[in-house]
């Protein structure tokens, strides 16, 4: 780039902050990470700080993947045992009386 030439925005730069809202109802404590770099990101395009924009979409979208994964995994466990506990409980139960 040279010098005395404004420095042209990119495209669009995504907060991610509908996924990290969503990563809240999953997994809290990766999603407040997220929360607070997708609330970052507007302000900095503003600022026409555009790299340190992208950075902190780049986190916000780690932080949210995370607490989707490790949420939506936890959930899957659970529903697993309650499931695997359920039959159990139905083979192990004697009717007669």
């Amino acid at each position: 780039m040279q010098p005395g030439y404004p420095q042209q925005p990119p495209q669009q730069i995504d907060n991610n902050m509908t996924m990290s809202i969503v990563a809240i109802f999953l997994f809290w404590p990766l999603a407040i990470p997220a929360l607070i770099n997708a609330s970052k990101v507007n302000p900095l395009v503003q600022q026409g700080n555009y790299a340190a924009a992208q950075a902190a979409a780049a986190e916000s979208k780690k932080w949210s993947k995370w607490a989707l994964i490790v949420g939506l995994s936890w959930y899957v466990i659970v529903l697993i045992c309650c499931l695997l506990g359920g039959l159990g409980s139905l083979m192990g139960t004697d009717t007669t009386v």
